[in-house]
């Protein structure tokens, strides 16, 4: 078990739609997570704390848009495990998107530190400390996927529901 984080792009209706019913979000959110093939998703698992911090160089909150990627957006609706989702507007996406593009694989890889991480309590430091390379690569996987991710969401014009359960 643990906190995982998932991320699902949605267009700019549903970012409206979501905003003005939030309980119409926790029925898409079913929807999602029961369909055999979702579809505009990336799970990044248990590395989103440490995808995180990389960015940032903190625990929580950092210098926008990079602590958006993770941990931005503005929550709405009921818990949905750790806490409410978070949507992000289509304008965040493309400034997210924008940010993450000049941070390729070594840039991002450069950014790890397995003792600042367990220093700041980030989620999976243990690991990150106990497995050093080998947690890197977990992290840079997810990491590369976000990226990807954001990276189509901003060129479809879509806004993004961010979700840790």
């Amino acid at each position: 078990m643990g906190m995982a984080a998932c991320f699902i792009a949605i267009d700019k209706d549903a970012v409206k739609a979501f905003f003005a019913n939030p309980g119409s979000l926790e029925e898409f959110l079913s929807e999602q997570f029961e369909s055999e093939e979702p579809t505009n998703i990336v799970d990044v698992d248990k590395s989103w704390h440490c995808i995180h911090f990389m960015l940032t160089g903190q625990a929580d909150g950092g210098e926008e848009p990079l602590a958006w990627a993770v941990l931005g957006g503005e929550e709405t609706g009921d818990d949905a495990g750790y806490g409410p989702a978070r949507i992000l507007v289509p304008d965040q996406v493309k400034s997210i998107a924008s940010a993450l593009a000049s941070i390729d694989k070594a840039s991002f890889s450069s950014r790890y530190d397995p003792a600042a991480m367990k220093a700041a309590d980030i989620y999976l430091s243990d690991m990150c400390v106990r497995d050093g390379d080998e947690a890197l690569e977990y992290i840079v996987e997810n990491y590369l996927g976000l990226s990807d991710f954001y990276r189509d969401a901003a060129e479809r014009g879509d806004g993004a529901v961010l979700l840790i359960c």
